[in-house]
């Protein structure tokens, strides 16, 4: 047995003295050392003795995205230390009854800070009944690498530049806490907020294995969040599926050095869940009688695959923009990207049994000859830097003049920005919205101005509707491009709440179509 103890004069100092000691055995107590001669990091047997020391009120720092790699031994002994009052990072808060969700219910977690509310329906209530505080945070690679406050071209013109995005709400629906304006600076010709970065007290990580020197590897899509937050916390506490000896991994192949992982524990059970079983429907099965709305859907996702070109990058949203991917040509190339951490992905046949592979929409895919995984940080990286070609995703309401609204209504929903703000910020990318025409009732949703929080402005390049396709400049507005069949454009100037432009080709083939119009009725008046 092993009695010494790791001695380490100052956490927050790099040139901090420590003591290492050369022992490489298990121990029923719950850990031991590693040899490494870089760092050492202490390998648990039991995840609650990994976590038993985190305080009332720490900053935690999560990893995963959705359900995919998050720390679930990790999760579960926070549960049973009762530790209370945490600020937890996380790229959501998983759902009701597993991951972050159970500290939710439990009331440990204060505040969240997150992304994207997700399909955790407890997140979203404590949040707007002022039980939980909520804000946007993709700042975490930036804290990892020591840098405290960066700027980008994400959320200028929204809540979040101008401040006043609501953080936490009282239990009357009123704003208790808003957030504050961000600082503004120009560089070449556009406009950027700063921001500041975030660290965490410790950072809890699900990897794959891990070796005896405490070097990490993630398996497919799991690097997500997981790969910045070891680099952004104080103590970073590992949780892997396997423990295996040193010089197994390459080393050219290990994603998170030991520098980083100062604790590693082996995690009994996994039950890894999928939100969203999704399929493509086979050609053989039956289908199904179409209601109103899935003819309404189904148009509209037709139409929007016509905006896929061959050799393409592209991002879809949920719903209806990832749907339209089933009718991509078969004589083209399109590269399709999710904000989790995967490009070269496609919807699946068939599901089987070990299928791990999500979306960032939760839906379940799978990967096509050539494709790449990698992490949230770098997926972001992508999309801010301008290489993705085409964005396409859906929206509550769009402007005139192209500003999108489309992740809460004050008071009564938010689902949270999730990557939209960062896909929509990117000048070199295209932004196409699939939508409805109009929302429940004939309330218009194409405006002269929105009226709920902007996700961007002045950010989107085309409207695609069952109605009708709109571009749109940035300067003169909405020029009306094409019409369903059966439609003219005073039909649509009828459900759209602000003036628009009609395209000379349409114009034309309107004032033909009245010309034979009234041929035909002069032919067959008595």
């Amino acid at each position: 047995s092993f009695s010494g103890a790791f001695v380490r004069s100052n956490m927050h100092c790099c040139s901090a003295s420590f003591i290492l000691i050369n022992v490489c055995c298990w121990q029923t107590c719950g850990c031991y050392f590693s040899t490494s001669r870089q760092r050492p990091g202490r390998f648990y047997s039991d995840p609650l003795d990994a976590v038993k020391d985190i305080p009332n009120g720490a900053t935690i720092l999560v990893g995963g995205f959705g359900l995919c790699g998050i720390p679930e031994n990790l999760i579960n002994s926070l549960l049973k230390t009762g530790v209370k009052s945490l600020t937890a990072v996380s790229n959501n808060a998983g759902v009701d009854d597993f991951g972050l969700g159970l500290l939710l219910r439990t009331k440990q977690i204060k505040r969240m800070i997150s992304s994207y509310v997700g399909e955790n329906v407890e997140f979203e209530r404590q949040y707007l009944s002022g039980e939980l505080e909520g804000t946007l945070a993709e700042r975490i690679r930036a804290g990892g690498a020591g840098v405290p406050a960066f700027f980008t071209a994400t959320g200028y013109g929204t809540l979040i530049q101008e401040g006043g995005s609501p953080i936490k709400y009282n239990k009357d629906g009123t704003i208790a806490i808003a957030s504050e304006p961000r600082e503004v600076c120009e560089f070449n010709g556009r406009h950027y907020i700063m921001e500041k970065s975030i660290t965490g007290d410790f950072a809890l990580v699900k990897a794959w294995k891990a070796d005896k020197a405490g070097n990490v590897i993630f398996r497919y899509k799991s690097r997500n969040f997981n790969q910045p937050m070891c680099k952004a916390a104080k103590i970073t506490i590992v949780e892997v599926e396997e423990i295996v000896d040193v010089g197994t991994f390459a080393a050219e192949d290990i994603h998170i050095p030991s520098i980083y992982v100062h604790r590693i524990v082996k995690g009994d059970r996994y039950e890894k869940r999928i939100e969203r079983r999704t399929v493509k429907k086979g050609q053989a099965e039956k289908p199904k009688p179409k209601k109103d709305s899935d003819v309404v859907r189904e148009r509209i996702i037709r139409r929007a695959a016509l905006e896929f070109e061959d050799g393409m990058y592209a991002n879809l949203g949920i719903g209806i923009p990832m749907l339209a991917s089933n009718f991509i040509k078969p004589d083209i190339t399109v590269h399709l990207q999710s904000e989790n951490g995967i490009l070269g992905l496609v919807m699946p046949n068939e599901i089987s049994s070990h299928f791990t592979l999500t979306l960032s929409g939760k839906e379940t895919v799978t990967v096509l000859p050539g494709a790449a995984y990698f992490s949230s940080d770098d997926s972001f990286a992508m999309i801010r830097g301008g290489h993705i070609n085409l964005t396409m995703l859906g929206a509550m309401q769009v402007s005139k003049y192209g500003d999108l609204a489309n992740w809460m209504i004050p008071g009564k929903m938010v689902k949270g920005m999730g990557g939209a703000m960062d896909l929509v910020a990117s000048a070199g990318t295209k932004v196409v919205v699939t939508m409805e025409h109009s929302a429940k009732g004939g309330k218009h949703k194409i405006l002269e101005k929105c009226n709920l929080p902007l996700t961007g402005k002045q950010c989107v390049d085309r409207i695609i509707t069952e109605k009708a396709v709109f571009d749109v400049d940035k300067d003169k507005g909405l020029t009306l491009i094409e019409v369903w069949e059966g439609l003219t454009p005073d039909d649509i100037k009828k459900c759209t709440g602000t003036d628009f432009e009609v395209n000379d080709i349409i114009a034309e083939l309107q004032k033909l179509l009245i010309i034979l119009y009234t041929l035909h009725h002069s032919f067959h008046s008595p």
